[in-house]
């Protein structure tokens, strides 16, 4: 598995497309959510040229995981759309907090693959390490994320720091809650990533 980390201009056209394909199959195709987006392609106001992506690769250079972070001194999905997750508590407004969102780590190339939404394989471990090394890198201290119930759990037997902002809201068909993750302040052990700058060198002639 390749992990890249870059910024839409940094990753290029041709990765962005395949993340927005693979975001649409994700949320809309198979967890249902009604999304405002074209067809076949996930974007919304928040990607844009400052966001930075975090993305998981096979060995066939399929995306298999994905994850958007901002830092929340921007415009970002929590306080724009769900504000009502952080109950009484302020909204964060601080550089050194970050929002994690459009997180899956589905790879849909693995036969009998369950489901278990979008925190559902080895992958997503590898994934979230990877987003908490590049926060550690930049000095962040916080990712602050809108999740369902279900994450809680998963987060908790993986081993992080995770705990709730507020109460559980139900919005539609779901309950959702924002989840504080804490950023350790020394670099997780993972897999290599790399820069996606250098990916496209090492891949040029892909």
């Amino acid at each position: 598995m390749e992990i890249v980390v870059g910024t839409q201009q940094e990753l290029g056209q041709a990765r962005l497309l395949q993340m927005d394909r693979y975001r649409y199959r994700v949320f809309v195709d198979t967890l249902g959510w009604e999304l405002a987006c074209d067809p076949g392609r996930e974007r919304d106001q928040f990607d844009h040229d400052e966001t930075l992506y975090v993305l998981a690769f096979n060995d066939q250079e399929q995306v298999i995981g994905t994850a958007r972070v901002l830092p929340t001194n921007q415009r970002y999905l929590l306080a724009e759309v769900f504000p009502q997750l952080m109950g009484d508590q302020t909204l964060p407004c601080d550089s050194r907090i970050w929002e994690l969102s459009r997180f899956s780590a589905m790879d849909f190339g693995l036969a009998g693959r369950t489901s278990g939404g979008q925190f559902s394989s080895v992958v997503a471990t590898q994934l979230l390490d990877a987003v908490l090394r590049c926060a550690a890198a930049r000095g962040v201290r916080q990712l602050i994320t809108v999740s369902p119930l279900g994450i809680e759990r998963l987060l908790r037997r993986a081993g992080y720091r995770a705990r709730r902002a507020a109460a559980p809201v139900r919005v539609g068909d779901h309950w959702l809650f924002a989840c504080w993750i804490d950023v350790p302040t020394q670099a997780c052990t993972i897999g290599e990533v790399t820069d996606a700058a250098d990916y496209r060198s090492i891949h040029r002639a892909a």
